[in-house]
């Protein structure tokens, strides 16, 4: 996300083209890029959203695979946290993770 500098002061250059084209972020909103160029400043490409939408319309959230290549269903698919925020994780692989653990846990007390 670009920065700069104005008078001492650090501003997002996002969130400054928009209020200053568009007008004030209301309270409790983030600024969503809809061409998702985190570097864009385009006021027509902005959009004030919660931040849980935000999350929602993120590109780990879009995926439909796991980076192992299993399908993210709802019976493959693990939400991290407890308000879905995006952050989602593959069930498989959690078993799999889960088998190598316990392996080297009784390679470690076998020894």
């Amino acid at each position: 996300y670009g920065q700069f500098n104005l008078h001492g002061r650090t501003y997002s250059a996002h969130r400054y083209a928009y209020t200053q084209l568009v007008g004030p972020i209301p309270d409790g909103l983030v600024i969503d890029h809809l061409c998702r160029n985190p570097s864009c400043v385009n006021p027509a490409h902005l959009e004030p959203v919660t931040h849980a939408e935000n999350m929602r319309r993120s590109e780990p959230a879009m995926r439909t695979h796991c980076i192992h290549g299993h399908e993210f269903t709802e019976a493959n698919t693990y939400y991290r946290t407890p308000n879905c925020d995006g952050v989602r994780q593959c069930r498989a692989c959690n078993a799999k993770a889960a088998a190598r653990y316990q392996a080297r846990k009784r390679e470690h007390q076998a020894a």
